[in-house]
């Protein structure tokens, strides 16, 4: 199964690469996508440029894909699912939650001339970053890019209640499945409280498991996909 990758903020196609190894090992073919603001084009990027993206991908895949968002590129691969109801499989998201219509895609930190940089480790300390050691936050956080602010600031359009009907996979890295279910249940997502099939799986890692995990992410992918 063609599996489109989508890395939440600040992250480019390249951090899915440990990930990708791992589903072509097991007969897949991974699709990193390289988010518009984030890694192609400019800085003027828009939140529509990078659904444009998304589902550009979704489109040349063989077959029907399984769309992949992690963090706050949940709500890309849900919006995917909005936009391809009948052409995406299923829904996989990594430690994040689909935002609702209307609201803001993620202007969670300050905006500086035009774009959200990364805010460094402080907002992460805890289970987010605790299986990152200090090479790898330091590598991370160099090789952040800095995410545009139309489309942090972007606002999601959700139009399709077929999107209610594509099967849903919450990985879950720095909270548990438990956690995630109790959320789900008492509506506190409320996109995924009117989804018809959540499933739950659990990862031993903090927020960036492609980063620290990725063979144990690469198989939990690949057996949703299978």
């Amino acid at each position: 199964m063609d599996i489109v990758l989508i890395g939440g903020l600040w992250l480019n196609g390249t951090v899915w690469d440990g990930v990708a190894a791992g589903l072509r090992q097991l007969g897949h073919r991974p699709v990193p996508v390289t988010l518009p603001g984030q890694g192609s084009g400019s800085a003027s990027a828009t939140l529509d440029d990078q659904v444009a993206a998304v589902l550009a991908a979704v489109d040349a895949a063989e077959g029907r894909p399984m769309v992949v968002g992690h963090s706050a590129a949940s709500t890309l691969a849900w919006l995917a699912a909005d936009a391809r109801p009948e052409r995406v499989a299923k829904v996989v998201l990594i430690g994040g939650f689909p935002s609702s219509d209307g609201a803001e895609y993620a202007s969670f930190f300050e905006v500086h001339d035009g774009v959200m940089p990364f805010p460094g480790w402080g907002p992460f300390e805890g289970p987010d970053s605790a299986d990152l050691d200090e090479e790898a936050k330091q590598a991370l956080a160099a090789a952040a890019i800095p995410v545009p602010e139309k489309v942090a600031k972007g606002v999601v359009r959700l139009s399709d209640e077929g999107r209610f009907g594509v099967p849903v996979l919450m990985v879950c890295p720095e909270y548990s499945p438990a956690e995630a279910r109790e959320w789900v249940t008492a509506g506190d997502i409320p996109e995924l409280a009117r989804a018809q099939q959540v499933e739950y799986a659990d990862i031993d890692s903090g927020h960036w498991p492609m980063i620290t995990r990725p063979a144990e992410l690469a198989t939990i992918l690949a057996a949703a996909a299978s």
